[in-house]
């Protein structure tokens, strides 16, 4: 009697007759079907098996291919006539899905080694669709009939198909390497598989090497299987440590890269030519993408971009200018564009076609070497028993042959002759039958001889096959003949076995480098305001008097800048931000507040905004006059929350950030209280991030302004007046001492904003 999900309490209706209506909890329910539906999901459809690396809809496809006996040789037939019979007897799903999974087992820029041998359009590299189905042909190739073999013998198991009309195969016996050379991906309920391909030979190599010493570390296997080996080819820029890791655990990635080289046209002038891309990367999206950084001015080293592919991919690119370096160049298409790809590797398997696990390399071939035995048994037992049983009929033909007279005699005048001859020859059924079948033109005595050589051979072979049985070292021979024989087929002297993928290091350029040249070099004029608004204006401006700014709010700095450069914000809170000129808002309008490029404090305010240099130093300080010097290349931030590098009392704030000129020697420190302190720049502690010491003490009031100068040039000011002062250390000598005293009223002309630039 069926059952139906209601809510509690409503149980009280009446469903009619011979109807009954059950409460069932709505959580309860649905924890059930849905973990059926993950569990069907997981199974059926998402994840391979690790033993023969399909998931049911290929292993449905490869067995219909078979049973309509389109083995490689064969005459093609219609793709549409094997996707009807998969959807009609083993796969009810839709037939563009079974159609989309069969075109791409024959797709040789999907599949390390095509399962299916396409005769027609199956798509290509470029991202374009395969013909119909009722256009395209196909049928198996050498692969695929190894992974078929001996699945007539017993070697797996069979279930009943979704209508219990027909058989089909839990498993294929896969004496290939499948699940690794050709990979996987799927997205199953709450996890998901992703293998790479690998190199058949490799693979096969490294089953080989467990055979003989199981107990094999995952390092020496990585050594015969040093990463993937994509059909698209490729240069893996992973580095080794990384890839023995993702192999240790069955979970990582691997850096895959076009593969370049530098075309000479001549006279100076060279192109970079693209001869293969990454894996899964479509090639008309690329070129695509590579247009559009060229029309957006995201790449200034590059000028144009050509495809001159034919049956080969061929993809040029033409740089802006001869003098531009390719290496450059490649490292920042590298990281704009699909040229550079992450494959990654999450070998999550069913293990022995029920169990979902990730699994690392090392169990992966264990599980497929041990199917693989299983397989080797169960034909052998196959094997003997056809055997036996046509031993068993050859003894009953000898009988006959020896007592011939009497038997036809039987024959002639008994009416049931079978039981009469099973009690005078002693000999079972099947043999009475089979005497009973025999023609009478095997009844020549050259029969009997063929016969008695053939009983002499299958005992023979059924000795070999119960010592087979009998000895699991003797097994494995077997296996390991088998893996060596597909290791040879597949060898790296084929054209199908050679490997595709190469190795290499990643060369190391400066990231500052890479990110200009990503950025075309443009001058621009940074403009900030008093209430902390910036933008950038195009080119190089001296004259600001024409600028408009919110109501209430004035320029506060001013200061020419490139696209390319890097600018930190010093803000009173002692933290220094780095944000990119190029990413900064443009001319129109009034900008932006900084706020907006960097996760500063509501209660801090930005005290100054400079292009970073990264070999100065400047000297910082808060109001209370403690600070120290520190190489600008500590202050860059990584993040928008900045880098604290002056630290601050509750009470304190960041006021002074003053460049400290090559070949400084002393510091000119003057306070709120205008009192006038020098002393030598030795005195000052280099550091990354602190406190810093105390500059110049103050009774009231606090540090109004710093000038780090050479002492044989003479500390220099600008009087109120717009007059320039210099003061040589002799003319100073009454305000030289050591920091942290309290210093002296200024020399005349010193102005009486207790500035040195008088602004």
């Amino acid at each position: 009697m069926g059952k139906r999900v209601i809510p509690p309490g409503g149980g009280d209706r009446d469903d009619g007759p011979g109807g009954e209506v059950l409460p069932v909890n709505l959580r309860d329910a649905l924890e059930e079907r849905y973990l059926a539906y993950a569990l069907s999901t997981i199974m059926h459809r998402a994840l391979p098996d690790v033993r023969d690396g399909l998931k049911p809809v290929h292993r449905r496809l490869l067995y219909a291919m078979r049973e309509l006996r389109l083995d490689p040789g064969a005459a093609f037939k219609k793709c549409a006539r094997v996707v009807g019979d998969v959807i009609g007897k083993y796969h009810p799903h839709g037939d563009v899905a079974v159609y989309d999974a069969m075109a791409r087992l024959a797709q040789d820029f999907s599949q390390r080694y095509p399962l299916v041998d396409g005769q027609g359009n199956f798509g290509n590299i470029d991202g374009d669709n395969p013909a119909a189905m009722r256009y395209t042909e196909a049928r198996l190739t050498d692969v695929a009939a190894l992974i078929l073999e001996g699945l007539d013998e017993d070697s797996v198991d069979f279930r009943a198909t979704y209508d219990g009309s027909e058989e089909e195969p839990t498993v294929l016996p896969g004496a290939f390497p499948n699940l690794l050379a050709n990979g996987s991906n799927g997205i199953a309920v709450g996890m998901a598989t992703s293998i790479p391909p690998h190199n058949a030979h490799e693979v096969c190599r490294a089953a080989l090497k467990l055979i003989e010493a199981p107990d094999t570390p995952i390092e020496q296997l990585v050594e015969l299987v040093p990463g993937p080996d994509f059909p698209t080819g490729g240069v893996i820029v992973e580095s080794r440590s990384s890839i023995l890791e993702s192999y240790r655990t069955g979970r990582g990635g691997f850096r895959l890269r076009a593969r370049w080289a530098v075309e000479d046209l001549g006279r100076g002038t060279w192109v970079v030519v693209v001869t293969e891309i990454p894996y899964q990367v479509a090639k008309s999206r690329l070129i695509e993408k590579l247009a559009d950084l060229i029309n957006d001015r995201k790449v200034p080293l590059l000028e144009d971009v050509r495809d001159e592919s034919t049956q080969d991919v061929r993809v040029v690119l033409v740089p802006k200018s001869r003098n531009a370096s390719p290496e450059l160049m490649m490292e920042s298409l590298f990281k704009l564009t699909e040229l550079e790809c992450r494959i990654s590797l999450n070998m999550n398997v069913l293990s022995q076609g029920v169990i979902p696990n990730v699994l690392g390399l090392k169990d992966v071939l264990v599980q497929w070497l041990d199917h693989q035995k299983t397989v080797l048994v169960r034909r052998s037992e196959h094997r003997l028993a056809a055997i036996v049983k046509r031993l068993e009929i050859l003894g009953g033909l000898l009988v006959a042959y020896l007592n011939i007279d009497e038997v036809i005699h039987i024959i002639r005048t008994e009416d049931e002759p079978k039981p009469f001859m099973m009690a005078r020859f002693a000999i079972t059924d099947v043999q009475a039958q089979a005497i009973l079948d025999m023609r009478l033109k095997n009844l020549r005595k050259l029969e009997e001889f063929e016969i008695r050589k053939e009983h002499d051979a299958l005992t023979a072979e059924a000795e070999q096959i119960r010592a087979l049985l009998a000895s699991e070292e003797r097994q494995w021979k077997i296996v390991a003949a088998s893996i060596r024989r597909v290791a040879a087929k597949y060898g790296p002297e084929t054209p199908l076995g050679k490997r595709r993928t190469s190795f290499a290091d990643a060369p190391e350029h400066d990231t500052a480098d890479i990110m200009e040249a990503m950025i075309e070099r443009e001058p621009i004029t940074v403009v900030v305001s008093d209430k902390g608004w910036v933008r950038t204006l195009k080119g190089h401006i001296d004259d600001f008097s024409r600028l408009e700014f919110k109501q209430g709010d004035k320029l506060r700095i001013a200061f020419k800048a490139e696209t390319t450069d890097k600018l930190l914000v010093f803000s009173t809170g002692g933290r220094f931000y780095t944000l990119e000129a190029s990413k900064l808002p443009g001319g129109r309008g009034q900008g932006e507040p900084i706020r907006l490029q960097c996760d500063m404090d509501q209660d801090q305010d930005v005290l100054d905004v400079f292009v970073h240099a990264p070999t100065r130093r400047l000297l910082v300080a808060g109001k209370d006059g403690r600070g120290f010097v520190v190489a600008e290349s500590d202050m860059v931030a990584q993040t928008r929350k900045g880098k604290q590098v002056l630290n601050l009392g509750a009470a304190d704030e960041a006021r002074i950030c003053v460049e400290v000129p090559d070949g400084a020697t002393h510091v000119a420190v003057i306070g709120d209280n205008r009192k006038l302190l020098v002393f030598p720049l030795d005195q000052v502690p280099v550091m990354t991030r602190g406190s810093g010491v105390r500059l110049q003490r103050y009774r009231d009031g606090g540090i109004a302004a710093v000038k780090c100068f050479v002492g044989a040039t003479g500390l220099t000011w600008t009087g109120s007046a717009g007059r320039s002062f210099t003061r040589s250390l002799a003319e100073l000598k009454d305000w030289l001492g050591n920091r942290g005293d309290a210093g002296r009223l200024p020399p005349a002309g010193f102005p009486k904003t207790n500035r040195f630039d008088n602004a």
